[in-house]
């Protein structure tokens, strides 16, 4: 048995990766100015109007700028090429800033519930009538980044954009949660004080939710999770249609940014040469990277047709 690493072609879809980079941080700037912006103005508001749902708004927009500092550094960092240390590249650096922020999230859910529990036990002034004009406009605003931004994610497939995109998504809840919260208490009028801070409590449950659910995606992709099965079977299938090729016992696969690296184990005829199963092995390699650019490497492992995995061993 042999192991056959082909070196990589020097030129690899780097005007590709250049352009997603760029898509990504576009959207990642952009939702950066907004959250500046947000952040003051929601500060002011809360405090001038008597808001505690909109001062907490305004603190999870803050949360949205390192947020998003956070997500712009992971996206520099992911881009950058293998080095002696990171053979195989800097990808993880962008599920690893969406773990970052999607811990963030679960923070700030925290933070304004018990920031909500703790206002609805102390009586205080009802929020001002401009405090809900403010919301309004926020929550159109955000709403509309949200859907931007989370069109870019899918678009390059960044697990980092995409929890990006999600913290519009629960700002504009946020926002959306203490404008209802306002209404009503400025319809109730005195004793529906703490309607906003209701309010809050409910937009901090949500929040929650969507960064346990970020998170957990962020883990999986830091943990190696397999792609779904209909990538790894068309891998496969397109191994084994390389002539030479009898069987294809095992294709492994995992993701680092937004590359993929393959390792599969192909059985050849046993009497087959050495410099002939070379060959395959580059055919192999090459054919898979043809047809899926996004996979950045293929390990491939030489067997003899016939051969038995050890039983410690698995196969996909």
């Amino acid at each position: 048995m042999s192991v056959l690493q082909i070196p990589r072609p020097p030129a690899y879809t780097a005007p590709v990766l250049k352009t997603r980079l760029e898509r990504s941080l576009r959207a990642t700037w952009l939702g950066l100015v907004v959250n500046m912006v947000f952040s003051a103005v929601k500060l002011v508001a809360g405090i001038a109007g008597h808001s505690h749902a909109l001062v907490a708004d305004a603190v999870e927009s803050m949360a949205d700028v390192f947020s998003s500092v956070i997500v712009w550094r992971g996206l520099v960092v992911a881009s950058e090429p293998e080095d002696e240390d990171h053979p195989y590249g800097h990808g993880k650096a962008e599920p690893l800033s969406a773990a970052i922020v999607s811990a963030m999230l679960l923070g700030a859910a925290v933070w304004i519930m018990a920031t909500a529990v703790r206002e609805i036990r102390h009586p205080h002034q009802g929020p001002a009538a401009f405090t809900l004009l403010v919301l309004v406009l926020v929550v159109l605003i955000k709403e509309a980044l949200f859907r931007h931004v989370l069109r870019e994610s899918a678009a390059v497939e960044s697990t980092a954009v995409q929890t990006d995109a999600w913290h519009h998504r629960s700002d504009a809840i946020t926002s959306f949660a203490a404008a209802l919260g306002i209404g009503v208490a400025l319809i109730g009028g005195r004793g529906y004080e703490a309607a906003d801070d209701y309010a809050a409590g409910a937009a901090a449950l949500v929040i929650a939710w969507n960064g346990y659910r970020l998170l957990r995606n962020a883990i999986r992709e830091l943990m190696d999770t397999s792609p779904k099965k209909e990538v790894v079977d068309r891998i496969r299938e397109a191994a084994r249609g390389i002539r030479g090729v009898d069987f294809v016992e095992k294709c492994f696969a995992r993701k680092m940014g937004y590359s993929f690296y393959v390792d599969m184990h192909v059985q050849v005829d046993p009497k087959m040469t050495v410099e002939r199963s070379h060959e395959i092995a580059h055919q192999v390699k090459d054919t898979i990277r043809r047809e899926f650019p996004r996979v950045r490497d293929v390990l491939v492992h030489i067997e003899p047709t016939g051969h038995t995995a050890h039983p410690s061993s698995s196969s996909s």
